[in-house]
């Protein structure tokens, strides 16, 4: 075979075998990646039977593409805001996760003998539970509406966020290959920067960007146009230092803020598919049965530690944010395995050398495992809390109980907070810019100029006034407040309650230090200062104070834009559902909520008004508004009609929500009941004069109501097609009608 088509051959076995053993995964309701794991196994170097692959390398760089766009596809469903609005529960409860389980992994890698690096890279692969199998477990059993999966699905975002952090901060301890300190803050400082730089960044171009050409972008532009947002922001991770797989899912997280986020990640889901499948063989390809006998009881005491001490400390976690033993005992066996960031992280330790041989086929192998029980576990919770709430003394078991709900705190400190919250945004933010411009006239201007102008001083005064001429607008955003802030601010400076003066006066003056420091920065840069050159630096200080002045403006359009752009996604939200929307705020907390349920055109209840329908008195929630395609109906009267295909809000306590969910999805799959099959066809015949048809007009006849059509009439050489209802049919017309047969024959 030509070299050329090895890649081919090699594609097509690895998307041959996937889909056949898929296939069969699929039939025995097995997750899709356990078959895409064996299939890899089948086909890898380690088994014998079937045809292997002939270049793994090439099968490896297809691999690092499927972790790009896996990576990709995770941000998009991710989104920065999310991480904020999952709450306390969630962080709490993935912390202690990740606290445990790094303890945890750390002590059995020293048991065995492993190296400190290989155990802190344990540590971080043992931390993580797998999103997709936890998501397709849910859907599986029927859990996904249950009150404990939003404090999962929330913990599984910040582990995500987790993952993403640790294998940055992984690398740089694999390359120093030990544990430095001061080296891990730099780079977690490092990381931190560059994440507020692309972001801020990224939201205030990309968005931008989409709505200009969202009128002409169709499905194929949009996939080309996504997909080299990825690749561009994966290489400029890369010329960062971090890994492609951060730049993938810092772009995936940029483009969800936006307006097109889910009809991106709808059009790149085959591509992560594809790409996804190619990755999950490759790992299976890893899987060594030797090794695994070998290493049985490393592979065993892992496997140990997953199903027990996961639910342990998320179970502990779940107990420590309030949400009592049910919820605990519920969410914490549901996260009783590892997945696809195990994976990943094995996988970066073996790329960088720093793990032995033997560990990914163990990694893979506690993975599997670990799936398969995950049904069972989950299973296994509602037995476990009743064996426990029967045997814990009455005291305990108040401890055990869900906390109540917080209550408010006084809004003038909240104020304030909040006020002391974003003043602090601002400057970490407007402070990353500055830094990034003085960066970039360091790296790239200096030399562009150098290279042009002969003249050293000429050089420094031109790069030294683009250089602030740029920093000028977030000179202004740092040193200024907007209109609301300013508001603000004169509210707490007149309320002495809140103690917030002297605060708000060390912020203004931390403000000006920072501004000033920045100025003086780039003159001590480019100049050396002698008595002469003080003069030039309090003009060019001058200059800088009108520059900013004048530029306030458009620092204020940079700003209003970045803003408009940031929360253009929850504007839409609110316009498109504006009840729902502000329910679920004031609600936050309380055993009440909305949903929404689309009626099906198999419902029994389409057609009818809402008054006769029995959605109050079956369910107990209230239907607060309908969307009729563009139209809103809000709190409709209890005359609406409800039609298929309509959207309604319901509101009502969650047991309530979960019944009248559960109602209208069986009555979605509610077949059409089955009538008797009537046969139409079409014939022709000669109109005699015994027929009921001769010598009268159509409309006379009226055909319609006796399930009949006349659709065609020939007198002679004359053809009329679809005659009018004055046309008088006579004696030896030859007519066409379509209806029934028993229908036909009456006209004969």
């Amino acid at each position: 075979m030509s070299e050329n088509l090895h890649l081919v051959s090699d594609l097509a076995l690895i998307f041959i075998s996937a889909g056949i053993i898929t296939l069969i995964f699929k039939a025995l309701k097995q997750p899709l990646i356990l078959g895409y794991i064996v299939a890899g196994f089948l086909i890898g170097p380690n088994f014998v039977l079937f045809p292997n692959i002939t270049e793994p390398e090439s099968v490896e760089q297809w691999s690092e593409i499927g972790i790009i766009f896996l990576l990709f596809a995770l941000g998009l469903e991710f989104s920065f805001k999310k991480l904020i609005k999952v709450g306390s529960s969630a962080l709490i409860t993935a912390g202690t996760i990740f606290a445990g389980m790094f303890v945890t992994g750390f002590a059995l890698g020293s048991l065995m003998g492993w190296s400190n690096i290989e155990c802190i890279f344990l540590g971080g692969m043992l931390s993580m539970s797998s999103t997709t199998i936890i998501i397709k477990a849910f859907d599986d059993l029927g859990l996904k509406g249950k009150p404990f999966t939003g404090v999962v699905f929330g913990t599984l975002v910040v582990e995500d966020l987790l993952a993403v952090v640790l294998m940055v901060l992984l690398s740089t301890m694999a390359v120093s290959r030990s544990f430095a300190g001061g080296e891990m803050l730099m780079a977690l400082a490092k990381l931190l920067f560059f994440l507020i730089l692309w972001f801020v960044v990224g939201m205030f171009l990309i968005p931008t960007l989409l709505k200009k050409g969202r009128q002409i972008m169709n499905r194929e532009m949009t996939v080309i146009l996504s997909t080299g947002l990825c690749f561009g922001m994966v290489i400029l991770a890369n010329l960062a230092g971090f890994s492609s797989a951060l730049g993938a899912f810092v772009m995936g997280s940029l483009l969800a803020e936006t307006l097109d986020g889910e009809r991106i990640l709808d059009n790149i889901q085959s591509i992560k598919d594809l790409f996804g499948a190619v990755f999950f063989v490759s790992v299976g390809m890893m899987v060594d049965p030797a090794i695994i006998v070998q290493y049985w009881k490393p592979v065993l005491a892992l496997i140990l530690a997953v199903v027990i001490c996961i639910p342990f400390f998320a179970s502990l976690g779940i107990l420590f944010a309030g949400k009592g033993l049910h919820c605990a005992l519920r969410g914490g066996l549901s996260m009783a395995q590892i997945g696809e960031f195990a994976f990943i992280i094995a996988g970066l330790g073996r790329s960088l050398g720093v793990m032995a041989d033997h560990v990914y086929p163990m990694v893979v192998a506690v993975s599997v495992i670990t799936t398969f029980t995950t049904p069972y576990f989950i299973k296994l919770a509602e037995p476990l809390y009743g064996f426990i709430s029967r045997r814990i003394p009455p005291k305990f078991a108040k401890l055990l109980a869900p906390a109540p709900a917080a209550i408010p705190s006084d809004s003038r400190k909240s104020e304030w907070r909040q006020m002391l919250l974003s003043y602090w945004i601002r400057i970490i933010v407007y402070t990353v810019l500055l830094v990034a411009i003085v960066t970039t006239s360091n790296i790239y201007l200096q030399p562009f100029v150098s290279g042009h102008v002969d003249n050293a001083t000429w050089c420094s005064i031109i790069c030294a006034a683009c250089t602030l001429c740029a920093m000028s607008p977030f000179l202004y955003g740092i040193v200024t407040s907007s209109k609301s802030h300013r508001e603000r601010y004169h509210k707490i400076w007149l309320d002495s309650s809140t103690g917030g003066r002297w605060p708000m006066v060390a912020l203004t003056v931390l403000r000006l230090f920072i501004a000033v420091t920045f100025v003086m920065a780039v003159i001590f840069h480019y100049f050396k200062l002698s008595l002469v050159l003080l003069i030039l630096i309090a003009v060019i200080m001058l200059l800088v104070m009108v520059g900013v002045r004048r530029h306030g403006k458009y620092g204020n359009f940079l700003e209003s834009r970045f803003m408009e752009n940031l929360n253009q996604k929850e504007e839409h939200e609110r316009n498109v559902s504006p009840i729902s929307t502000s329910i679920a705020g004031k609600l936050s907390g309380q055993d009440i909520g909305t949903t929404n349920v689309t009626v099906s055109p198999n419902s029994k209840f389409a057609g009818k008004q809402l008054l006769y329908l029995p959605f109050r008195r079956d369910f107990g929630i209230n239907v607060i508004k309908i969307i009729r395609g563009s139209k809103i109906i809000n709190i409709p009267s209890a005359y609406e009609f409800i039609y298929p295909a309509d959207t309604l809000v319901a509101v009502g306590t969650k047991s309530q929500i979960a019944e009248f969910q559960k109602a209208m999805e069986e009555d979605s799959r509610t077949p059409i009941p089955a009538g008797e099959t009537v046969e139409v066809d079409l014939e022709s015949f000669e109109i005699t004069p015994n027929s009921m048809l001769c010598g009268k007009s159509l409309s006379m006849v009226d055909m319609r109501n006796s399930g009949c059509m006349m659709i065609g009439l020939t007198r002679g050489s004359e053809s009329y097609m679809n005659p009018s209802p004055d046309m008088v049919v006579e004696e030896g017309d030859i007519v066409w009608i379509v209806g029934d047969k028993a229908s036909r024959e009456m006209f004969k």
